[in-house]
């Protein structure tokens, strides 16, 4: 019971925390702001395009290889730790989760979405 206690205890001082920050911005926010400084974007210019303007697919495809090669050196580094215990399951595995990464970065190759021209 204890240990739920401390998880309590945990929660409540980080509602207070956010609490006390957003109470603290909201006394340091100016009250009235001008027109445009309203303005969504575009550092208090007039916007060129609407802000839910589409964007070409390439650009996504491009996010998704930052996330693939992203995800991978999140799990090489603890798998370099489990390799050492697991040996050769945990070798097959990561080849396994290589492969994968490789054949989305061989249709994002393929589907020509790393060209900028």
């Amino acid at each position: 019971m204890a240990a739920f206690g401390a998880v309590v205890a945990v929660l409540l001082a980080g509602t207070i925390a956010a609490l006390a920050v957003r109470m603290a911005g909201d006394a340091m926010n100016p009250p009235m702001l001008t027109g445009p400084e309203r303005v969504p974007f575009a550092g208090g210019h007039q916007p060129v395009v609407h802000a839910w303007a589409r964007f070409h697919f390439r650009y996504y495809a491009m996010a998704l290889l930052f996330l693939a090669f992203d995800m991978e050196m999140v799990f090489m580094y603890p798998w370099a730790v489990v390799f050492v215990r697991e040996g050769i399951t945990a070798l097959v595995e990561m080849l396994m989760f290589i492969t994968i990464l490789v054949l989305g970065i061989l249709y994002t190759w393929r589907e020509r979405a790393l060209e900028w021209a």
